[in-house]
């Protein structure tokens, strides 16, 4: 996100906190819609509700159909019935249907029967047709003349329902069939005769079958120039158009999904999505169920990495000094493994860790583990000589850094690995892990090298 999003989402997050509802209105009117729908799909529940009752009307229906579907799914379910339905009722069918398939069963129905016969019709519809498909992103409101009608005529239909439709720039023939006979511009229908037969004006018009790919169809509507294809059933009736504004969002998330699939990151991308809503939104008895069980290990970790510093307990008395830079080379290995983990956890959610690849990635993170630490290991061993005047107690701590760190460096992209690999949530597992091993081994080699060389 934008620096500028960033401190947008800051301040209305200060205004709700602070409750200063009247500034956060003001703020919000002078916002554009696009902008609001950003700031909402990352606010936390209670802050899009409270955004959401702060506009008027009309823009909080535009704002609501730009946020994703799972937004106003949640959205849906936090406002009262009397709101939720009347949110509902102004969206398009083919609107209405995405989010009735994300919905609760229970609401979906609430929903649904809250329609007039002919939406319900009309969302129904789009409904019934499988998700992926051109006939289930359709809009099924359009405008379409019957052969035989005269200009005069259509522009009388096109004032009565205009509003209702998603595009009036390309208006269709039909047979008493309704089957597509043609396409007219609307262009072509304002320089023509009013007495004129609008068969005169009408072109031949591109259109597909509703059981086409919706990416098909919307990489065709790019091709073509056009503002809208026509939807036949498998009786070549017209049933619907899918719209510019819908094959863009079509074409934008499928090239979304292809890079993931690249970067083989598809299915961790909708885990990981599914793993933060738990942690940030969940019951407090779910977030334990995640967190916890990793952090028991910890402490068994903790208490192992004790059990080692008793382990070397009569080194340690014999060189009390050793026992100025166990924090030392506990805290350096923490800070290297939860910087490599953290560096891993972003790659990932970027699209930038490359799982086929993956050994020649960590290959380079275990050199540049190595590298670093070996330049802190010569930094400690040097305040360990200055200060102690023991070049033997010197080379220890250098050779422990630089072990440490190095391995904390592996493990920082090595485990986070495995566990997204076992399907495991790696952002609450990884840390307490890296910890807990890195913990005894770190203790380990110190401890060992000092008995060695200094005894």
């Amino acid at each position: 996100m934008e620096k500028e999003k960033i401190a947008v989402l800051k301040d209305i997050r200060n205004l709700i906190k602070n409750n200063q509802l009247d500034l956060l209105k003001k703020a919000l009117h002078d916002m554009e819609s696009y902008l609001i729908a950003d700031m909402i799909e990352v606010l936390e529940p209670e802050g899009q509700v409270i955004v959401f009752r702060l506009l008027d009307k009309d823009e909080a229906l535009t704002v609501f159909e730009y946020v994703e579907v799972d937004v106003q799914q949640e959205l849906i379910q936090n406002f009262t019935d009397e709101r939720a339905i009347e949110f509902f009722k102004q969206l398009e069918p083919d609107d209405k249907a995405a989010l009735l398939d994300e919905l609760p069963a229970k609401v979906a129905s609430r929903l649904l029967l809250s329609l007039s016969k002919k939406e319900k019709e009309l969302t129904t519809l789009v409904m019934g047709y499988q998700a992926g498909t051109a006939g289930h992103v359709m809009t099924p409101k359009f405008i379409a003349f019957k052969q035989g009608t005269t200009v005069k005529e259509a522009f009388s239909k096109i004032r009565k329902v205009a509003d209702e439709v998603e595009t009036i720039y390309h208006l269709y023939v039909i047979d008493a069939q309704r089957r597509l006979k043609g396409m007219i511009n609307l262009k072509d229908l304002i320089t023509a005769e009013l007495d004129e037969n609008i068969e005169t004006i009408m072109t031949d018009a591109i259109s597909v079958n509703a059981g086409v790919e919706d990416e098909a169809v919307s990489k065709l509507l790019q091709d073509s120039d056009l503002l809208a294809i026509p939807v036949l059933d498998n009786e070549a009736r017209l049933i619907g158009v899918v719209t510019v504004d819908d094959a863009m969002d079509i074409l934008e998330e499928d090239a979304l999904n292809r890079e993931l699939d690249k970067a083989g990151l598809s299915d961790i991308s909708n885990q990981e999505s599914d793993r933060s809503k738990v942690l940030i939104q969940g019951k407090l008895w779910q977030v334990w169920r995640v967190r916890i069980p990793f952090l028991l290990i910890t402490l068994v970790g903790g208490l192992l990495a004790g059990g080692m510093i008793d382990l070397f307990e009569s080194t340690l008395e014999q060189i009390i000094v050793l026992a100025f830079f166990i924090p030392v080379v506990m805290d350096m290995g923490g800070n290297v493994g939860t910087q490599s983990s953290t560096i891993f956890t972003r790659a990932l959610a970027l699209g930038q860790i490359d799982f086929k690849r993956f050994m020649r990635q960590w290959t380079r993170e275990m050199l540049i583990g190595l590298t670093m630490g070996l330049i802190l290991g010569a930094a400690g061993a040097s305040v360990a000589y200055v200060w102690q005047q023991s070049f033997t107690l010197a080379i220890v701590i250098f050779i422990a850094l630089a072990a440490t760190i190095t391995i904390a460096t592996m493990l920082g992209f090595m485990i986070p690995y495995i566990l997204t690999k076992l399907g495991i949530d790696q952002v609450t597992a990884a840390a307490p892990l890296i910890t807990t091993v890195k913990d005894i081994t770190g203790l380990f080699i110190y401890f060992a090298l000092a008995t060695l060389m200094l005894l």
